[in-house]
């Protein structure tokens, strides 16, 4: 039971993470990877799909409530919205290989929902970016343990 909720906790954490709540999902991973009492494989997958389908929230609250975007409210601040809106205006779809970035990325994953970014093709990019990062987050971790001794 006890290693259920540690991969349900993984996957709420890198859920609000992807959003716009203040959430961080890499020191929990880190933390569940240094206990060496999960399947590395098995975090992996649970805290990208976890941090995909939060993207996919924002995607969503991007394609469905613009109109709603200049009030106080609205959960991406003017600045970022528009720093995204550039970026992706310059390099298009490809700019969601950065989503995994924090504050930027979910701009971006807003961005893509108003900017009327195809599901499928979001959802490909963000997942090459988010599984991306925890690849390398894991790789980073687990050979630090080794160099370490652990």
């Amino acid at each position: 039971m006890t290693n259920l909720m540690a991969y349900i906790g993984l996957f709420l954490v890198a859920f609000g993470a992807a959003t716009v709540l203040p959430f961080q999902s890499e020191p929990v991973l880190i933390g569940l990877l240094v206990s060496g009492k999960f399947s590395v494989p098995g975090l992996i997958i649970v805290a990208s799909v976890g941090n995909i389908l939060g993207a996919v929230c924002n995607w969503v609250l991007g394609r469905f409530i613009h109109r709603f975007q200049d009030r106080t409210w609205f959960p991406v601040k003017k600045p970022s919205l528009e720093r995204a809106s550039g970026w992706y205006r310059r390099y298009g779809r490809w700019s969601l290989l950065l989503s995994w970035m924090p504050l930027f990325g979910d701009a971006l994953t807003v961005v893509a929902g108003l900017l009327r970014e195809p599901l499928w093709s979001f959802v490909a990019l963000v997942t090459v970016a988010k599984t991306g990062r925890y690849l390398v987050l894991a790789a980073a971790t687990l050979g630090t343990m080794a160099v370490l001794g652990f």
